[in-house]
């Protein structure tokens, strides 16, 4: 073997590996699987040949069920095709994975293993998903670490292509699929000879094809179905010798040593467990830990889990062995055990083999697996009567699962080294550690291993990157837990986070911070600073804040603290590392962003590693105390939510999540208002004397952290120091004072209301976070104290608007995101009465993400009812809630109907039987019926008071993004919407999957690069709104805010008001779009849009057809501005000119004829 040494993560190396033997794959995102599929177009889109002297052909299809789909036909006709998935992606795929297998055909599926969707929706990894395909006669192979998915990948590919038969190829989502690792590639050409080509010639000349045609996919009756589902046991019998036999043969070529069921331990272990995924590596180390205090303990390493062969199994176990533990990373409610466990037992007990199995749990959704929980394990079976059904990882203290963890222990080698880095979405910290560890692994000897956490908000939120490198191979795919070196590269994190803990004794601290000592004296918490001195860490602080805003890097820091590491961990020497640095960011920034900012990063270098301040840790840090602070939150926040906000919840126990009801998925509203993550670096100041009070500020703002208050005489009076008013402007307002109002904690510093500011001279300016906490007081006192003057409050106008309360805040969208200010806008106008299904996405990421939920409610306890179910049904799901409260509305205006027969509060009732479906009376005339009957004792008035919820009129809405609405739900919500039915739809349209990472959708333009699009889109944009209008009896509208705020307020106002199904398809500018101006603009984009002819504004409004009018009316001008200067000034459509020159220019022309042909159209419809 020629030895090619790489530094990738799991999903690279499937990717690598199945390039090889692909030759069509058809795809669709999931996270965390997508870049597998990513990896393939972009290698695809530059020309890179797989054995067969082709490039892959990619199809992005329109949902999982369409890929699966796709590959079923592929493999029909004759091509070797492979498909990358997960999760509930897998499941959609669960009828046509049947029909594979049950037709013999060689395809792979390569599967980041992720948690299923059940009480909540998860990411992150585990293998409920690929246990709920076991039963498809797909055979399964698992590998533990990216060495193994590079090297068990081919393995599924021969094994697939010898046996004609498809296999399952999976691995931990995330612990495994994003774990960066020194791994050795496999060379194509080593591998090509190991192809069995008889078998590939054998497959062409079965596949469908009219030079020898046959028929397939055929109806069976009773007589012979059962007999051919038999038959294929040969097949299935022959798969483990061939899986067997090519684990051997790359353990010719690689020096390794893979089995179907690998042993590792004494060879005389009593105890032994069996294990699968990435949880082997760990237990090799509690092993190890083990056997070298004389411990007989050892494991079993499953690869090859279907078809499972006894035989082989057995073959691994010791022969000393008498207890197993079976350890599964899923639960399945009500089975007498886990899926794995079931299998050992059925083994023992078909052979007759006495041994003693107990089984347990762990790793649900990535929950961390460390070697002292594998140590509790041993520690169990060791007992006198082992537990089974046991938990570790948690503590259960409701049903009493889970096993105790009486120690952590350190399995490290001498001489590794660890670093753990807290940075924030967007900021580079992530890319600049995927970079150092690519510079640590191929510059020196030394292996390395990175590991990536995020939360669940989008950029902004926390993001901890934990790097190991060393002089042997790591195995610990669990997170950091003693560091050589801590860095915090955001301030605000000293009083949020607990981010010394793991810190070594004499380990090396960094903060970035724009604090002197006199600065560090007043806002480091002395918690952390008796944890610094108690550790005696080696602290430095640097400014790279101020550095990169003065380089025009913005808040990315990254490079700079990049180069502090490296001078302070003394990894590689310094100028090896700037060297390497330099040539790492050419490749990362120069075909997506150009020279300039190249030319900014390296500067950045100098400054990182000659700005370093040591700090001499005082002595009185030791012993520092903090004045006591009052908490008034309920109890709910102290006891879940702010436990959960420090990244601590792991250690909240069950019987926490069955206190407050969590068991189910709910989850309280409103807990977004506790957060104050006070993260941004600069907010707005508010200049009163130069304010217009046009309240557009308020309207942008995509966190709702900046509001006009309207104050009476006595609020004014009962107002904290500093609240400063004016009169305020505007018919029936001049009783009132105004104040405009910042939130400093809950803003996230994007300058979008500095931006839309019309006055003459800005009335807000950003100021440094600092100088603005003491707004904090006020903005308490002016959301928490002064009523909403609903007087005031219209949907006439945005400024009136703008009065309204907004039931969406504090979320975790991006900073300027271009989605959320259209979700605050309509909860402003119908909130209180409004159901919002969502589909999975970014709008379902920061709007019911625990233990954040911004969606609140007002002081009478309504506000939106918010729920997700699934990516595909959310326009089916939003039907539903119709149907359901429609059903209960009909039963209580049948019983309404009786009371008013029989004369009993007939004013009230007959008023609620008029006027009950009237929005704008409804909640007035529901309250007086629900007074008027409050004496009543008839079963009537009681089935009224039992169901008082549902008497007023509800306004139902689907919110979701184009990856939801043009392509995976685009079925549902095409139903929904010519069901007549008085429904709303939110399409948020950012033109690609941004949640998943920017892949192409239907509402991707062409010339835009995205994933999945990497050679620039070739097709046209998908006209959702035209197809819509096709119906005659929907409203539709396309609106975008920065371009038009009234027509964005009107078109809402309308469609909710419409009685009918309503789409609202709102341009949203996204951090994917990669806007050369920032995110601070994305309103200003807007606008560009618009004037270039990109977007264009309109409503279709059937109302006015029954009038006699005209329904369509086109609300945005001729275009005026140029249109390729707006495409260039989005690194999406840019970068394609950098990568791509030879077809960029045809593709802008494209795109700019497309555009022109749609307003042409509808143009024809004004006439």
């Amino acid at each position: 073997m020629s030895k090619q040494t790489a530094i990738m993560d799991g999903n690279q190396a499937a990717a690598y590996v199945s390039y090889a033997f692909t030759e069509v794959a058809g795809i669709f995102p999931i996270t965390p699987s997508s870049p597998m599929a990513e990896y393939v177009d972009e290698w695809a889109a530059n020309g890179k040949k797989n054995l067969f002297g082709q490039p892959v052909q990619v199809v992005e299809m329109q949902s999982e069920g369409g890929a699966a789909g796709t590959v079923h036909g592929s493999l029909q006709s004759g091509a070797l095709t492979t498909t990358y998935t997960a999760s509930q992606g897998l499941l959609l795929m669960i009828p046509n994975m049947y029909k594979i297998a049950g037709e013999m055909l060689p395809g792979v599926f390569h599967v980041s293993a992720r948690t299923l969707s059940a009480h909540a929706l998860s990411i992150f990894g585990d293998h409920s998903d690929v246990m709920s395909v076991r039963q498809t006669g797909f055979s399964m192979i698992a590998s533990s670490s990216p060495q193994e998915v590079m090297d068990l990948g081919a393995v599924s590919h021969l094994a697939a292509i010898h046996c004609r038969m498809p296999v399952l190829h999976f691995f931990d989502g995330f612990r495994t699929s994003h774990e960066i690792q020194k791994i050795e590639a496999l060379d194509y050409e080593d591998l090509r000879p190991l192809v069995d080509m008889d078998a590939l010639k054998a497959f062409r000349k079965h596949s469908l094809n009219p030079e020898h045609p046959s028929t397939r996919g055929t109806t069976v009756n009773p007589d012979i179905f059962f007999q051919c589902r038999e038959a294929c046991n040969g097949k299935v019998a022959a798969v483990p010798a061939a899986v067997e036999h090519y684990m051997e043969e790359i353990n010719r070529i690689t020096g390794r040593n893979y089995h179907l069921y690998d042993y590792y331990g004494a060879p005389d272990a009593e105890h032994v467990i069996i294990v699968m995924g990435s949880v082997a590596e760990t237990a090799k180390e509690t092993v190890d830990y083990l056997t070298a205090q004389g411990r007989k303990v050892g494991l079993i390493n499953v690869h090859l889990y279907r078809p499972f062969s006894a035989e082989h199994f057995l073959a691994a176990v010791p022969a000393t062995c008498k207890r197993i533990a079976v350890m599964d990373r899923t639960k399945e409610p009500g089975a007498t055990g886990e899926p794995l466990y079931q299998d050992i037992c059925s083994i023992y007990k078909e052979k007759g083999i006495e041994m003693e199995i107990v089984g347990g749990r762990y790793g649900l959704s990535s929950k961390d697996t460390t070697p002292g929980q594998i140590l509790a394990v041993y520690d169990n079976l060791a007992a006198e009567a082992p537990k089974n059904g046991f938990t570790i990882g948690i503590v259960d203290d409701v049903t009493f699962t889970s096993l105790p963890l009486t120690q952590e222990i350190d399995t490290a080698p001498e001489g590794q080294t660890s670093a753990e880095f807290w940075g924030m979405g967007s900021d580079g910290t992530v890319g600049a550690n995927k970079n150092s560890i690519k510079i640590i692994g191929h510059a020196t000897d030394l292996y390395c291993q990175a590991y990536f956490v995020y939360d669940s908000k989008k950029s902004g939120g926390l993001t901890q990157s934990h790097l190991r490198f060393g002089k042997d191979p790591i195995r610990s795919p669990y997170l950091i837990s003693s560091a050589d070196f801590v860095a915090c590269h955001n301030p605000s994190y000293v009083r949020q986070y607990d981010m010394v803990k793991n810190l070594k004794d004499g380990g090396t601290f960094l903060l970035n911070c724009q604090w002197d000592m006199d600065g560090l004296e007043k806002n480091l918490p002395a918690s952390m600073k008796r944890s610094l001195a108690a550790k005696h860490a080696r602290f430095y602080i640097i400014n790279a804040i101020d550095i990169a805003r003065g380089l025009g890097l913005g808040n990315r820091t990254n490079t700079i603290l990049q180069a502090a590491f490296f001078k302070l961990s003394g990894v590689i020497p310094v100028d090896q590392a700037v060297t390497e640095m330099k040539e790492a960011i050419y490749k990362s920034y120069f075909k997506k962003k150009g020279q300039k900012v190249v030319d900014m990063n390296n500067a950045s270098i100098d400054h990182g590693l000659n700005e370093l301040i040591k700090v001499d840790i005082p002595a009185s840090w030791a012993t520092a105390e903090d004045a006591p602070k009052e908490n008034n939150a309920p109890d709910f926040i102290k006891e879940v939510v702010s436990v959960m906000n420090r990244q601590e919840g792991d250690v909240l126990p069950v019987s926490m999540m069955t206190k407050y009801g969590l068991e189910d998925g709910t989850w309280p509203a409103g807990t977004s208002q506790y957060e104050k993550r006070g993260a941004a670096v600069e907010v707005p100041e508010w200049d009163m004397s130069r304010c217009i009070q046009c309240n557009q500020c308020s309207l942008v703002c995509p966190h709702a952290a900046i509001r006009p208050i309207l104050v009476d005489e006595a609020e004014k009076a009962a107002a904290p120091d500093g609240f400063a008013t004016k009169k305020a402007l505007g018919a029936g307002l001049d009783k009132y004072e105004y104040r405009l109002q910042v939130s400093p904690y809950d803003c996230t510093g994007c300058g979008s209301c500095v931006n839309v500011c019309p006055a003459k001279e800005k009335a807000l300016v950003m100021k440094p976070l600092a100088t603005q906490l003491g707004e904090g007081i006020r903005w308490t006192y002016a959301v928490d104290k002064v009523e909403v003057k609903k007087d005031a409050v219209s949907a006439k106008s945005v400024k009136t608007s703008q009065f309204a309360k907004p039931y969406f805040e504090f979320s975790g969208a991006c900073a300027g995101c271009g989605e959320t200010p259209y979700i605050k806008l309509v909860t402003q106008l119908f909130g209180e009465r409004m159901y919002i299904a969502n589909a999975s996405g970014c709008s379902s990421a920061y709007g019911g993400s625990t233990p954040s939920s911004p969606y609140c409610t007002d002081k009478n306890g309504h506000g939106p009812a918010w729920a997700m179910s699934l990516f595909e049904d959310n326009a089916e799901y939003a039907y539903g809630y119709l149907l359901g409260q429609d059903a209960v509305r009909l039963q209580l205006a049948q019983a309404v109907h009786t009371l008013a027969e029989r004369g009993v509060a007939k004013d009230a009732c007959e008023a609620y039987l008029e006027k009950g479906n009237d929005a704008a009376q409804s909640r007035a005339v529901s309250d007086a019926l629900l007074a008027a009957i409050a004496e009543d004792a008839s079963d009537e008035a009681a089935f009224i008071r039992q169901n008082e919820e549902f008497l007023t009129k509800k306004s139902v809405w689907a919110f979701g993004g184009d990856g939801w609405a043009y392509d995976i739900g685009y079925g549902g919500l095409d139903h929904v919407l010519a069901s007549g039915k008085d429904i709303n739809v939110l399409v948020l349209d950012t033109e690609v999957y941004s949640n998943t990472g920017g892949q192409a959708s239907k509402s991707t333009a062409a010339a835009a690069i995205a994933k999945f699009a990497a050679g620039g889109k070739q097709t046209r944009k998908k006209d959702l709104g035209m197809m819509a209008m096709s119906y005659g009896y929907v409203y539709v509208a396309q609106i975008a805010m920065g371009a038009d705020p009234a027509q964005t307020l009107k078109a809402i106002r309308e469609a909710e008001a419409y009685d009918g199904p309503s789409l609202i398809i709102a341009y949203s500018p996204c951090i994917e779009h990669g806007m050369k101006c920032g995110m601070g603009l994305s309103q200003a984009e807007q606008k560009k849009a618009v004037e270039a002819g990109y977007w264009h504004l309109y409503r279709y409004n059937p109302d006015l057809k029954e009038a006699g009018q005209n329904p369509f009316s086109l609300d945005s001008k001729e275009p005026t501005g140029d249109f390729q200067k707006f495409l260039l000034g989005q690194n999406r459509y840019a970068s394609l000119k950098l990568s791509f020159p030879d077809k960029a220019d045809a593709l802008y022309a494209k795109a700019e004829q497309d555009a022109k042909d749609r307003l042409a159209s509808y143009q024809n419809l004004t006439k």
